[in-house]
């Protein structure tokens, strides 16, 4: 069992006195790409914004890396990339530009070699890197987003439907993005509507429905996991 990273306990959320979240238990660990799959509406997004902070639990517990969210946001916001469904980035600099102004509002500063090896971890092609970003489409600003994570050193990162908008081939490197960080000991925790997308990079997927978990999938010998399975549960609400 890889090491506990982003955890969930009994973890409840009510906006506008409505339960938005409605007793989450899960845990991500160390290396491990864990999707939260739903469809509009089912509390996706809500969980996230618990993580960063941006929405206060009304009861249990959300943490990462041992720390809670509601005692030490701060700590932990230093510890976590988060990749919104529309990456906010600015046009009139180019992608190395956009690193170095988002390092230097961190406090990090990152020499030029080491900007241009995390731009070539993300593939994004050479000829992009001086470019304003007015010119990239949506995965290429997305792969700047992820170097800038990786500059940062960040252990978490925490996509929003990183591969909505996207074209197959772009849907295609992204996952393999997120396996390699994977793979490298990034713990990845994403919401997403993409059963397929989830199949692809996901070590464990929970479904989930008006705010509750209800059905888990994981992988089994080694193998992506069951996308027929999990797109019957998705379509259907039928669980196994």
């Amino acid at each position: 069992m890889p090491d506990q990273v982003v955890a969930a306990s009994s973890l409840c959320v009510k906006l506008a006195q409505n339960d938005v979240i409605d007793n989450l238990n899960f845990t991500i660990g160390r290396g491990e790409v864990f999707a939260l799959l739903g469809g509009n509406g089912a509390g996706k997004s809500t969980t996230l914004k618990t993580f960063l902070g941006a929405v206060s639990p009304s009861s249990g517990t959300a943490s990462v890396m041992g720390l809670s969210v509601d005692a030490d946001i701060n700590t932990i916001r230093s510890k976590v990339a988060y990749l919104p469904e529309s990456v906010m980035l600015y046009g009139h600099l180019t992608g190395i530009e956009n690193i170095e102004y988002f390092l230097s509002l961190a406090g990090i500063k990152q020499a030029q070699p080491e900007i241009e090896e995390a731009l070539t971890k993300v593939s994004l092609q050479t000829d992009a890197w001086h470019k304003n970003l007015s010119h990239y489409s949506k995965g290429m600003r997305q792969k700047t987003a992820i170097a800038l994570a990786l500059l940062r050193e960040a252990p978490v990162l925490l996509l929003d439907e990183p591969t909505s908008g996207l074209d197959p081939r772009a849907i295609d490197e992204f996952n393999q993005l997120i396996t390699t960080l994977a793979n490298s000991g990034s713990t990845i925790f994403m919401v997403t509507h993409d059963v397929y997308g989830a199949c692809q990079v996901a070590h464990r997927i929970g479904l989930l429905d008006k705010g509750k978990i209800v059905g888990m999938f994981e992988r089994k010998n080694n193998a992506h996991i069951d996308i027929e399975e999990v797109h019957a549960a998705f379509s259907q609400g039928k669980i196994k």
